[in-house]
């Protein structure tokens, strides 16, 4: 059996992100591109806990990019606040002040209307669009992902992936039409197995095609964390990492 480019290459880690800092809509936002080609697909990163700053997103994006053809945007959707990495990757959270309020700024409600600007900004420039949400950010490509009255009940993006997705509910999942990825630790206890199965068999039942990639052995937050100490993170984050490239370019090969 013959192994792909995509599943050779490794993931830079301790590297040096090699992006711009631009906007998207009006938010900051690390804009990594592939400087060879006219890329028609856009991947938007909605980021999780440890916010746009953190390196490991910002290479996965530079990863998506050389790999998947594509312009990655990791725009900043905590207002400008980050919270210390190290604590969070320990998952030491009572070590984090005021993480409460912190998540009271950064709810549903208050962040959907600039992460919806966001992808209708895409529109404008991209032929397709593939929203990818880590713990924090599913919620948020499930959203994109459901029919909008802006986008003449069309999602507003192409596909979806959402990686250990936090804040998700029942609703969001039943409201999904746009094609779904699925990253799934095994030792989750915020994807519960609950909503996992509700997720299956939600997506079956509607005719949603989607992607499901099962990761064995890891926990919550190993997607973007990738924790050399947690046995299986790093081979987690690299696969995860593969399986979204592989993901867009499929997207891409069905908009053809």
């Amino acid at each position: 059996m013959s192994i792909s480019n995509c599943c050779l290459k490794t993931f830079a880690w301790d590297g040096t992100p090699t992006g711009r800092i631009g906007k998207l809509a009006a938010n900051p936002a690390y804009i990594a591109s592939d400087s060879d080609s006219d890329s028609t697909l856009a991947i938007l990163i909605v980021h999780d806990l440890l916010g746009w700053s953190f390196p490991n997103v910002r290479l996965l994006a530079d990863h998506y990019a050389r790999e998947a053809n594509a312009t990655v945007y990791v725009p900043d959707f905590f207002g400008g606040e980050t919270l210390p990495f190290e604590p969070l990757i320990a998952g030491r959270f009572d070590e984090v002040d005021d993480l409460p309020g912190f998540r009271a700024r950064n709810a549903r409600e208050i962040r959907e209307p600039e992460i919806f600007a966001c992808a209708k900004a895409l529109r404008d420039s991209h032929k397709t669009i593939l929203a990818v949400g880590f713990c924090y950010g599913g919620w948020a490509v499930f959203r994109l992902g459901a029919p909008n009255d802006d986008s003449d009940g069309r999602p507003l993006v192409d596909a979806i992936t959402a990686a250990h997705p936090s804040w998700l509910t029942k609703e969001d999942i039943d409201n999904v039409v746009a094609p779904v990825q699925i990253l799934a630790p095994e030792l989750d206890p915020i994807f519960t197995p609950e909503l996992k199965t509700h997720t299956f068999e939600s997506l079956q039942r509607r005719g949603v095609p989607f992607d499901w990639q099962h990761f064995p052995g890891v926990e919550h937050a190993c997607m973007t964390r990738g924790d050399e100490n947690k046995p299986g993170e790093r081979a987690a984050l690299e696969r995860g990492k593969n399986a979204v490239v592989a993901w867009a370019r499929q997207i891409v090969r069905v908009g053809e």
